[in-house]
């Protein structure tokens, strides 16, 4: 990391600043049929749409606010802006983006690291899609790379068959919520054979104040084929709720190798209940890749399941909380065929009072011999005030199985501190440094502006860990 990374200057400042949201002024706010009905005329989707979204808005009525994890008793839904159209038109050139704000992305670096090192981007603000490129080279070997609304218009056939049947709207209420005002989000299909070389990615960015986004992902990576998926998130702060409730749908068939890495950085006043799950089937590798802070409530379980035999999955996940935040995450692996393998490692820092829980599930079933799993979930607490909770749920429905397990708890050494403040370090900086080390095995596996922008919110959360 010689050269100087596109986020080596980022500061809170970057996510916290606004735009004007003249657009919402006058937008009712809570959830009914008739903006059910506006969202989907608006993007003229067909009739099955618009059925399957009055649907999912009849089970999200019928649904309980969870009870479990993270308390959600102050999360105010009618006080939530569920649509809202900025008034840009999508576009495939950056220039053609409004001043105001294409100002915000290029201050996130998305325009760089486009030309530096994606085959494709796509870039949200609000419910809508702003911009959408693919490079050439991979178009014209079949890859599909497409906003959700543009997708549902040039090929209804494949979205109709895959859309919300790995995260049915009866998953949970929020599962529900989703499926009735989803608006926006990414649609990638990577033919059979296929293997796009270089990371795409997609950029969501709330701006609005009590604003929600409900972006809908959808990924199939055909037979054999490869790719790498990468999503960002943020939000400004205002001292007021957002919610944010998207949904990741990816479908890996025979062979295929699919990697999502996403960084998300919500504000403070957000709450995060995202929903991600993935079907893997028989020889094929599903990679998740994910560091979560930002947002005051997390609670975010990525889920594979593991169809085929010979299936695999990594889950890798960071999670960082300070003062008034509570990050309730985790993950879920369902081994539902002969000989397939899992590997979980989850890391923790907890800071100022904040709260990191590891939820887990791993679920072997009475078919599915031959399997092994190892699950390491390892948190640091930075002062007495802080908290970690691990609360892990293995299920093993056969004894031809391998499984391991291991939960670690720390504090910050203090023979660490002294060695090195003893070379010249202040004390705010070796601690830093040594949460740097804890994270790294994670943070390495995102693609190099992540990476950099990872240690960089990092760095701005441990400012003033001294005293």
């Amino acid at each position: 990391m010689s050269s100087k990374p596109i986020f080596a200057t980022l500061n809170r400042d970057v996510f916290d600043s606004h735009n004007p949201s003249p657009y919402t002024v006058g937008v009712k706010k809570g959830v009914d049929e008739a903006l059910v009905r506006q969202i989907s005329a608006d993007k003229k989707e067909p009739t099955w749409m618009l059925e399957s979204r009055l649907q999912s808005l009849k089970i999200f009525r019928e649904k309980p606010m969870p009870t479990w994890g993270a308390d959600l008793s102050k999360l105010d839904l009618d006080n939530i802006i569920y649509y809202a159209r900025h008034g840009a038109a999508e576009t495939d050139n950056w220039e053609e983006v409004p001043d105001e704000i294409r100002k915000v992305y290029d201050r996130l670096g998305i325009p760089e690291a486009e030309r530096k090192m994606l085959a494709g981007v796509g870039a949200q603000y609000e419910s809508e899609m702003i911009y959408h490129r693919l490079k050439d080279e991979w178009q014209a070997l079949g890859v599909v790379f497409l906003d959700m609304d543009v997708a549902v218009q040039e090929y209804p056939e494949l979205v109709k068959e895959y859309f919300m049947k790995c995260v049915p709207p009866t998953d949970h209420k929020f599962a529900a919520l989703h499926g009735a005002v989803w608006s926006g989000g990414t649609f990638l299909y990577v033919p059979k054979g296929v293997t796009v070389r270089e990371p795409l990615q997609a950029y969501f960015r709330m701006n609005a104040k009590n604003m929600g986004q409900f972006e809908h992902t959808l990924i199939i990576i055909e037979e054999g084929a490869e790719a790498h998926y990468i999503e960002g998130c943020s939000a400004p702060k205002y001292g007021s709720q957002g919610l944010h409730a998207g949904l990741v749908e990816i479908f890996v068939k025979d062979g295929a190798k699919c990697r999502y890495s996403s960084v998300e950085n919500w504000s403070r006043d957000t709450y995060n209940l995202n929903t991600k799950r993935a079907i893997v089937q028989k020889d094929a590798r599903m990679e998740w890749i994910g560091g979560n802070m930002g947002s005051g409530v997390t609670m975010l379980y990525p889920c594979s399941v593991l169809v085929g035999e010979g299936a695999h999955c990594d889950h890798m996940a960071l999670a960082f909380a300070n003062k008034n935040q509570w990050q309730d995450t985790g993950a879920k692996v369902m081994h539902l065929a002969p000989h397939t393998s899992s590997n979980v490692v989850s890391k923790s820092v907890s800071k100022d009072g904040g709260c990191c829980v590891y939820r887990g599930l791993l679920k072997i079933a009475p078919h599915a011999h031959d399997c092994t799993s190892s699950i390491e979930c390892d948190a640091l607490l930075l002062d007495e005030a802080s908290r970690t909770d691990t609360i892990p749920d293995i299920q093993v429905r056969n004894n031809d199985v391998t499984i391991a397990h291991e939960a670690t708890v720390g504090k910050l050494s203090e023979e660490d501190v002294f060695y090195l403040m003893s070379r010249g370090i202040s004390e705010e900086e070796a601690k830093a440094m040594i949460v740097s080390g804890f994270i790294e095995p994670i943070v390495r596996l995102l693609p190099l502006e992540y990476a950099v922008e990872m240690n960089r919110l990092i760095e701005m959360e441990m400012e003033g860990s001294v005293g």
